[in-house]
């Protein structure tokens, strides 16, 4: 979906899309395990998969497959369930006044849908309006990027990513938009790969319809260099 329909899209969906829990659904002994267990553990549930599958573990191309899926799963595209991993939100003084939107928008998103565990890759533009404190700019990418790293919905991904910056920077006046391809929706089921899921959030000032159209603007500009 284009950007410049995103505004309509945005005002048809209204309050009406699936509301989630703002937590993912963890477990309390979640953390019991460490990392080299958890990997350990999902390397023989990739194997029994695998051949249960028929294929043939001793091949030289598959052997290794699920230690590597295991790594995968653990380091890296679900890295973001660790909280040791969470990223620190430093943020700084407003010392230079600036009192006008400001908009990281296009922050590349790889996450992973919690149903079909099938990627979701997209774009997120974040927004926020100072009331005292900045965030460094690097900051935004790494909350959304650690958000991400998790088995997903999306609309509680958008919502993560606003009450983490609302935390830091100590202001409800914080939005995010976020635009993804699901491949649950793209390579299975109805395989329809054009559509796209645009979710929204937006808190405090933005909720006023000049600020929000005001940020939808700005993601509608052109980027080039």
């Amino acid at each position: 979906m284009k950007i410049d329909h995103m505004e309509n899209k945005i005002d048809e969906m209204g309050d009406a899309h699936v509301s989630t829990s703002a937590n993912n659904p963890l477990r309390d002994d979640a953390f019991d395990l460490s990392n080299e267990e958890k990997i350990a553990r999902i390397n023989e549930d990739v194997k029994s998969i695998l051949q249960t599958l028929g294929m043939d573990l001793t091949d030289d191309s598959i052997k290794g497959t699920p230690q590597r899926v295991a790594k995968m799963f653990v380091n890296e595209i679900f890295g973001g369930l660790d909280p040791k991993r969470k990223p620190k939100a430093s943020t700084f003084e407003n010392k230079y006044k600036y009192g006008e939107m400001l908009v990281e928008k296009n922050i590349t998103i790889y996450s992973t849908c919690e149903h079909h565990l099938l990627p979701i890759v997209g774009r997120a533009h974040v927004a926020y309006i100072s009331k005292g404190s900045v965030i460094g700019l690097s900051k935004m990418n790494r909350i959304v990027d650690y958000f991400a790293k998790r088995p997903q919905v999306q609309e509680r991904l958008t919502m993560q990513i606003v009450q983490e910056l609302q935390n830091a920077l100590g202001t409800q006046d914080v939005a995010c938009v976020i635009d993804a391809k699901h491949l649950c929706v793209n390579s299975r089921g109805i395989r329809d790969i054009e559509s796209s899921t645009v979710t929204s959030e937006f808190g405090g000032a933005f909720k006023e319809t000049s600020v929000r159209r005001e940020f939808l603007d700005y993601i509608k500009l052109e980027t080039s260099f």
